[in-house]
């Protein structure tokens, strides 16, 4: 349960750096197409390429490389079963080092272990340098520019943001509320993570009811408050603070896409 307490999903650290001077709109755009590249480029060099652009932006960042390893403690099961799956039952082709049934360790499945779950991290971290450097009020305006042109197909892009934004928003709260939760049920004399699955599983309904209860009435309460402040949608709403996309933006987002270019053409 101490994933509870350093879950980095809506986290901000507030810092003075490159990267959080940025506008968030070239952040998303930078994120997005990353993340999508790194499905593009060849299972080679590229990789430490693609490594040494995250550690820049991680330098640019102005933040400790903690909080960028913290990030990865909810995914390291999900890549270590990610690595075993395709190192002992991944594809065959090369060297063939050992087998065992259906149980086999070739060439193939090596690199193609040790490339996915580089993959899994890679995009952990990405998602990581967005969020960490740009608050959520700034991701929920910034979502709500990029997706402005839906407008005109009637997509409801004000309250689509808007939705995201209290979600974001509530995860943390959520977390910390669970963490409370548990607390309260082990000074009951609970147990958590013992016996079988099913008993595991028994264990945690303690939890997950209170939690469930919780939320409702947060989200009913939060419902109150924004109608009595009179919110009724995104028309005739205007905003406290602008954003304005500058040179260093467009630099941003050509560095990028110079870098990925670079990469596919000589890896």
């Amino acid at each position: 349960m101490e994933v509870l307490k350093t879950f980095p999903i809506g986290q901000y650290i507030p810092a003075n750096s490159i990267l959080h001077g940025l506008d968030a709109k070239a952040k998303i755009i930078a994120s997005f197409w990353l993340i999508v590249f790194i499905f593009l480029i060849r299972l080679n060099l590229s990789y430490l390429f693609f490594f040494l652009l995250i550690m820049l932006g991680i330098f640019l960042s102005s933040l400790p490389l903690k909080y960028f390893l913290r990030s990865l403690k909810p995914v390291y099961f999900l890549v270590l079963f990610t690595f075993i799956i395709h190192f002992f039952f991944g594809e065959e082709g090369g060297r063939v080092f050992w087998r065992f049934g259906i149980i086999h360790i070739t060439e193939l499945g090596i690199k193609m272990a040790i490339f996915m779950s580089l993959r899994l991290i890679f995009i952990v971290m990405i998602t990581s340098l967005l969020t960490l450097t740009t608050s959520v009020l700034e991701l929920a305006q910034a979502l709500e520019d990029l997706l402005n042109p839906l407008k005109y197909f009637k997509f409801p892009v004000h309250e689509f943001s808007m939705m995201m934004t209290i979600a974001i928003r509530f995860v943390p709260t959520l977390l910390d509320e669970t963490d409370k939760i548990i607390k309260v049920q082990k000074a009951r004399g609970a147990e958590f993570g013992k016996g079988n699955i099913v008993n595991q599983a028994k264990s945690l309904l303690p939890v997950i009811i209170p939690l469930f209860v919780n939320a409702f009435r947060r989200a009913n309460e939060l419902a109150e408050a924004m109608e009595s402040r009179c919110y009724r949608g995104g028309e005739g709403r205007t905003r406290y603070r602008r954003t304005y996309w500058t040179l260093k933006e467009t630099s941003f987002i050509f560095f990028i896409g110079i870098y990925s270019a670079l990469l596919l053409i000589f890896f």
